[in-house]
């Protein structure tokens, strides 16, 4: 039974919010931006500034000028050292910062490739741009390794554990598969979906899964999954459309799947906006205004809840049971009791 989240609070913002960052603990980072009148400018970016909430009220801690701006590409995250580390746009270029978790202060900043995609982890920071996949080191700031091939473009990014998993294409054929790379070194390990989807939508790891928000089931399975899903399956489900499947985060390309199912779309045929994100050994799917927990390892429903301005989100996120949504100007953390 869909039941509707508790708020926690709520927290109406001065500012336009475009990026959030929340941890087991600790603050909730919000990144905000103040567009321009007509909403023109002439710089890559719009001067930005971070914040930091706490998250059991909701508290503004600290507001602090950010080198990084508004505009194409965003990653924030804590660092190792009562840091918080912020990637993005700035004036000229794009640019990574690190800051105080205590006052927002400014303690470095270097500047970057361009990129689309960047998360932030305590032991390295990993961001995907166009042509290549890059590895930073969150204390020094400075580049670890590269990756990149030849015809390939890079797109959504993940990680777990010894792993970075990042979506890829190719120039000749448009479409889109899964390789896996190592996160020390950034060597090459394994093609885990070949690259036959048109489009692979999300990404969400935890410790013992990884699920796969795509949009070709079949083009995706080793074979003998693909045989029971071929025999248990009616014709009108094997076609191209929404589906999640599960692997192991140490799985080989011949590997089964964890689990794998099709998403069903609404009775007009449209499927709604669908975004995934894992934390503590659950699965969290949004549908719209909804949010479904699943077991991240079977796949099994475990409960549903309707979140307000969920549908409206510029950013969300889940941990350890608390709902971070980002609106244009608010932010909110939901409940999401066990």
């Amino acid at each position: 039974m869909t039941r509707t989240a508790r708020r926690r609070w709520s927290r109406e913002l001065q500012f336009e919010v475009d990026g959030i960052a929340v941890a087991s603990s600790g603050p909730v980072l919000v990144h905000v931006y103040e567009p321009p009148a007509g909403e023109r400018w002439i710089d890559s970016a719009i001067p930005g500034k971070l914040g930091a909430l706490d998250r059991s009220s909701g508290e503004v801690l600290w507001v602090s000028p950010c080198e990084v701006g508004y505009g194409r590409g965003f990653g924030a995250g804590f660092g190792p050292q009562e840091d918080v580390l912020v990637a993005g746009p700035a004036s000229n270029g794009h640019r990574i910062a690190r800051m105080t978790l205590g006052s927002g202060e400014l303690l470095d900043a270097r500047t970057i490739p361009a990129f689309d995609e960047a998360i932030v982890f305590e032991d390295v920071v990993l961001i995907a741009s166009k042509r290549k996949v890059i590895a930073i080191d969150p204390r020094s700031l400075q580049e670890r390794w590269t990756y990149s091939r030849e015809g390939e473009r890079y797109h959504n990014i993940a990680r777990q554990g010894s792993r970075v998993f990042v979506v890829a294409s190719t120039e000749a054929k448009k479409k889109q598969g899964l390789i896996a790379l190592d996160v020390k070194s950034g060597h090459f390990e394994a093609a885990l979906i070949p690259p036959e989807q048109s489009v692979i939508h999300d990404l969400a790891a935890d410790s013992g899964s990884l699920t796969v928000l795509l949009d070709n089931l079949t083009a995706a399975l080793p074979r003998e999954a693909l045989i029971e899903y071929l025999r248990r399956s009616d014709d009108q489900a094997l076609g191209p459309g929404l589906a999640l499947i599960a692997i192991k985060p140490t799985a080989k390309p011949s590997d089964a799947p964890l689990w794998y199912e099709a998403i069903e779309g609404e009775e007009d045929g449209e499927f709604p906006e669908v975004a995934v994100h894992a934390d503590a050994g659950r699965l969290y799917v949004v549908k719209g205004a909804l949010l479904e927990a699943r077991d991240a390892l079977s796949g099994r429903r475990l409960d549903e809840w309707a979140v307000p301005g969920l549908d409206e989100r510029v950013a969300w996120s889940v941990a350890q049971g608390a709902c971070l949504v980002a609106e244009e100007t608010r932010v909110s953390i939901f409940e999401l009791p066990a």
